[in-house]
């Protein structure tokens, strides 16, 4: 979660030889004369998701290290081939963890570790920005030799529209209470004295794994339903009396 915070800030004009470094505005606490509360905020938007992200992987087991990690790449190659040929592009895929491994199988009998061979693996995460294509290209990535899926995750592309209408309710939201608590003990207002934000990305999505799945399977059913983005702020205010504005 990224916080920003917008503070009152002060600073005083003067000139600066053209040689001296700029200057620098100092942060500052606003005093308060009047009791100060502190309230915090949030509020989120529901919308439609417009992109979704699938992870595809691709594993292979053979004696050597070398035979493992040339299988493996033909295989991955043809899954890359296949996410190209749906109309992805290329920098909506990228490649997100190759690891090699050591197989061992347990001896019980004599109660020893016997080597068997080498395994490497090979995944990528896509981003699909046509949603309603998912199931069928979830079904084409296991056609092309993916051992294992994961996703989707489903998600707004550009969210700052959404954002900018939960942060304008989150302030109306604040103000009013801040109003309702000011007048209950006796004052006529409030003012802002700092503002502190949080900002949250798109909501909980479904997750979905899949491993080894028959090439000739369904394309799988798949609901987007609705993501959510927002803010949480923080205000503080001081309370004020309407003869002291």
């Amino acid at each position: 979660m990224i916080r920003h915070s917008l503070a009152l800030v002060a600073a005083a004009a003067f000139v600066t030889p053209a040689f001296a470094p700029a200057a620098i505005a100092a942060e500052v606490e606003i005093a308060a004369s009047g009791p100060v509360i502190e309230l915090s905020v949030s509020e989120s938007i529901t919308a439609a998701p417009d992109l979704v992200t699938i992870g595809a992987g691709v594993s292979t087991q053979a004696p050597t290290a070398v035979e493992a990690m040339r299988q493996n790449s033909v295989q991955m190659r043809r899954v890359i081939d296949q996410i190209l040929a749906l109309g992805v592009a290329e920098e909506d895929i990228q490649t997100t963890g190759i690891s090699l491994n050591a197989q061992y199988d347990y001896d019980r009998a004599n109660q020893r570790q016997v080597f068997r061979g080498y395994q490497v693996s090979n995944r990528v995460s896509i981003k699909l920005r046509e949603i309603d294509e998912t199931g069928a290209a979830l079904d084409a990535l296991v056609s092309a030799g993916a051992t294992d899926l994961s996703g989707p995750t489903f998600s707004i592309e550009d969210d700052e529209a959404a954002k900018d209408l939960a942060r304008e309710r989150a302030v109306e939201r604040a103000q009013q209470r801040a109003q309702a608590y000011a007048q209950m003990v006796g004052y006529d207002g409030v003012r802002v004295l700092a503002i502190s934000e949080a900002i949250r990305g798109s909501g909980a999505a479904p997750r979905m794994e899949m491993r080894a799945m028959a090439a000739d399977v369904s394309a799988a059913p798949v609901q987007p339903g609705q993501v959510s983005t927002g803010v949480s702020i923080t205000i503080k205010y001081e309370m004020i009396r309407a003869d002291a504005t």
